[in-house]
């Protein structure tokens, strides 16, 4: 009897060293890039958001910042999570792929704060359709990282500044899109079509007097001695996806699937709390650094809204179909 106690205390030692081994989680090491640099607040948010992890995961977790495109263009960044090589991103979304991403950088999709969450947040239908079109590149979105409405930054001062249907007569960057094109162009501009990289060559050269496709924070962060005028015309809405390998996130535990998903809803909470006061703040950090900030009144806003939809959206339509299009924006939220 006494044998065959221990042998029943042997087998119950055995059975839980075994469960415990079984039940061991794996340990991983990550690349997450951005394009910002080191010290940006996507840059401090995206460490806050890899200390979470880390801490959720007792160690187990561990995940490393690339910013300021270390790891290439956001272009080349979002192939390389798709093939694996890079786990995790947050960026804008390339559309060298998939021309439907061009509808997540619309112009005047929205119009204010209050719309924007109604479209971009996580699990509305704009940002699932989103979602469903990085899964055909091998990539899960995780939570959607709100930057800011963007602007019209400016050399030289404007002839009408306030009036979209104004004669600017300023020659502006615009990125290579047509709907891009057909924006600057309806609002009297001259538009320039050019990477983001060559800006600062272009207006040095005189080539272009201005710059569309980015917002205050950006415009300060790089260009902030060249603008002299800023002009907050909420062009388009800015937002970068918080990424992650398909393969790879369906290869983590449930435990370690529920810990990513609870901490990237962090991550998207606390920075739709921030976007708008943030937004504000780099708007004064230009004026502050020598720019004129030429503000618009809400009717104002509304005149470049319904403009920049005249002229931008048939130009989406062209590109994407009609079929494509009528899908597209049935998951808008205007109001």
């Amino acid at each position: 009897m006494r044998k065959l106690g221990l042998l029943v205390v042997a087998v119950m030692i055995l059975s839980a060293l075994s469960g415990i081994a079984f039940s061991a989680e794996k340990s991983y090491t990550w690349k997450i890039a951005h394009i910002r640099p080191q010290g940006s607040t996507i840059d401090k948010e995206l460490k806050r958001f890899a200390d979470d992890v880390k801490t959720a995961t007792d160690g187990r977790i561990t995940i490393n910042i690339y910013g300021a495109n270390q790891l290439g263009d956001y272009t080349v960044v979002q192939e390389k999570i798709g093939l694996g090589s890079v786990e995790m991103g947050c960026m804008s979304m390339s559309t060298a792929v998939d021309k439907r991403g061009l509808a997540f950088t619309m112009p005047y999709l929205v119009r204010d704060y209050a719309t924007a969450k109604k479209n971009y947040a996580t699990g509305t239908p704009f940002a699932n359709y989103i979602a469903k079109v990085y899964e055909k590149q091998n990539i899960k979105v995780l939570a959607y990282w709100p930057v800011y409405f963007g602007g019209i930054g400016l050399l030289k001062p404007p002839a009408d500044p306030t009036n979209p249907m104004g004669k600017q007569n300023l020659k502006v960057r615009v990125p290579a899109m047509k709907t891009w094109e057909a924006l600057a162009n309806g609002f009297g501009y001259q538009a320039t079509p050019l990477p983001f990289s060559e800006f600062f060559t272009a207006a040095q050269t005189g080539m272009v007097d201005g710059i569309f496709g980015g917002g205050a924070e950006n415009y300060y962060v790089t260009f902030k001695d060249l603008i002299k005028y800023y002009i907050p015309a909420n062009t388009h809405f800015e937002c970068w996806p918080l990424t992650i390998n398909m393969d790879l996130y369906n290869s983590l535990s449930p435990k370690d699937k529920k810990i990513l998903e609870e901490k990237a809803r962090e991550f998207e909470q606390r920075r739709w709390k921030k976007v708008q006061e943030d937004q504000d703040v780099y708007e004064t950090l230009l004026a502050k650094a020598g720019a004129k900030v030429i503000k618009l009144t809400p009717q104002q806003l509304d005149a470049f809204a319904k403009r920049g939809r005249e002229t931008a959206w048939p130009e989406l339509k062209k590109v994407l179909g009609d079929k494509v299009f009528d899908e597209i924006s049935a998951t808008f939220v205007l109001k």
